[in-house]
């Protein structure tokens, strides 16, 4: 009996260890499973990590591809149907009053009736305002939008400027790139002005390649992109985005509005040395319409097609050292007004001292016209001392040129190149040019040697009347101004 209980409690206990053992099996297996899941879920993740990476690498580098072939047409009536939903009918006012004028007389002396009817008839009168004001607002937008059409079909200079701003801002680029621009149109030069801004190079290429998983530490390790091939993707980026602007500018033009773009591709940052805003343009380029036409875009090298247009190129790209603009928005400073064509109207041997003050500052701007500059005549009453404001496009030696005109009879002084010189620092122009019908003293020399300052005489302008305005004038100086300037 005795052993029989033994060999029942023994039997007792090696079932129960087979039981803690199976149950220490099940939570091994779990803890194992569970394991398992947790590293296949971070495998999982540096995957996406890895695919994310290579499709942002891939997608900077077709940039360009992307664009080529596809509709690039602004769709006005898209455009014009998603401005505003517009109902059918404007809200009726009777729908919103469900209450009568005055109370039911039943109840109207009830205390609080009055005064809750005329609470809501006033929520009511106010729910049909706000969407009466809805409606209103919905037809006017959709109006404009139907004008905006209307005014670009017919050419109007700020209807073809907004047009352009759409066909970019509409362009699918990634998020990091604002897509922000302004946009300037002449209609006489159908000549379009741009200034697009640029991302910098941290804000849109990655500074890791690959991730890689290491199961034993649990860790993430991280490959890191090397700065030169950042920098060289960069460089491919921003000539990319450069051409793509360009193509879809042209593309959409199906009215033939521009045939020469000068765009200026800028970044908006912070100077390290001063925290200050600075907006350095990185690429600049002029290109007409046949020009670009010719290209085959689809097998060039984004900077090297830009320097075959004749582009100027940072020298160092994601550093953000500038280039001068072929053409600055700032000739559309406030202070330029339209300046008259005199050189055509003038008889053959014309007398210089005889035209008008306005005319004869006129003449200067229509002469630096024809020798290749583009010019901006300033107002007389709030030009800052500058009578012409002039831009020389070449990308070297060219850059925002200051032009003062002083129709003297006796000799300039030099308190007058002095105060061309403080302009000069004053407008941030890389020239100054003085010119007069008398001529300068020996101070007004010594002042302007080794300064960027022409002074140019009588003499040198009616050389260059006749060399480059083929116009034989004359300064015949008036008995009366002895010792006071003309003008």
């Amino acid at each position: 009996m005795a052993r029989s209980f033994i060999s029942t409690v023994r039997k007792i206990s090696r079932e129960m260890d087979r039981a803690s053992r199976a149950v220490e099996r099940s939570s091994r297996a779990r803890d194992k499973h569970a394991k398992q899941q947790y590293i296949n879920s971070r495998m999982i993740e540096v995957d996406r990590a890895n695919n994310r990476a290579e499709d942002c690498i891939s997608f900077l580098n077709e940039l360009l591809l992307a664009a080529i072939g596809k509709d690039i047409n602004f769709n006005f009536d898209a455009f014009i149907k998603a401005s505003a939903f517009v109902p059918q009918s404007a809200p009726n006012r009777a729908n919103f009053h469900p209450y009568k004028p005055h109370p039911n007389k039943i109840i109207a002396w009830i205390p609080g009736i009055r005064k809750l009817h005329a609470t809501n008839l006033k929520k009511a009168e106010q729910n049909f305002n706000r969407k009466l004001e809805d409606y209103n607002k919905a037809v006017f937008l959709r109006q404009e939008a139907i004008d905006f059409k209307s005014k670009f079909e017919v050419g109007e200079p700020k209807s073809v400027e907004r047009y352009f701003q759409l066909v970019l801002s509409a362009s699918k680029f990634p998020k990091e790139f604002t897509r922000a621009s302004q946009i300037k149109y002449i209609p006489e030069s159908k000549q379009l002005l741009v200034e697009y801004e640029l991302p910098e190079i941290k804000n849109i290429i990655p500074t890791v390649k690959r991730y890689k998983y290491i199961k034993s530490y649990d860790n993430v390790t991280e490959t890191i992109f090397p700065e030169n091939q950042r920098k060289k993707l960069y460089d491919s980026v921003i000539g990319q985005t450069i051409l793509r602007c360009l193509y879809e500018m042209f593309e959409a033009d199906y009215k033939d509005y521009v045939e020469l773009i000068v765009l200026n591709g800028c970044v908006d940052t912070l100077d390290k040395s001063t925290g200050k805003p600075i907006r350095p343009c990185l690429v600049t380029v002029r290109v007409t319409t046949e020009q670009f036409l010719n290209l085959n875009l689809s097998h060039v090298d984004s900077l090297d097609c830009l320097r075959g247009l004749n582009a100027s190129v940072s020298r160092s790209l994601a550093e953000l050292i500038p280039v001068r603009p072929l053409l600055e928005f700032n000739m559309l400073d406030p202070r330029f007004i339209e300046e008259s064509d005199v050189l055509s109207t003038l008889d053959q041997r014309p007398d210089l001292m005889s035209l008008t003050p306005a005319d004869f500052e006129s003449l200067i701007t229509n002469l630096f016209q024809a020798m290749g500059l583009e010019t901006k005549l300033t107002q007389a009453s709030r030009d800052g001392g500058v009578d012409c404001v002039a831009y020389d496009p070449r990308p070297i030696f060219g850059g925002k040129v200051v032009i003062q005109a002083k129709r003297y009879k006796n000799t300039v002084g030099v308190s007058a190149v002095r105060d061309l010189f403080g302009t000069m620092l004053n407008e941030g122009a890389s020239k100054g040019i003085l010119i007069t019908t008398s001529g300068y003293g020996k101070a007004a020399y010594d002042f302007a040697n080794g300064k960027p300052i022409e002074l140019l005489s009588g003499s040198n302008l009616l050389y260059l009347l006749k060399e480059h305005a083929d116009l034989d004038a004359k300064i015949i100086m008036p008995d009366n101004a002895k010792k006071i300037p003309v003008y």
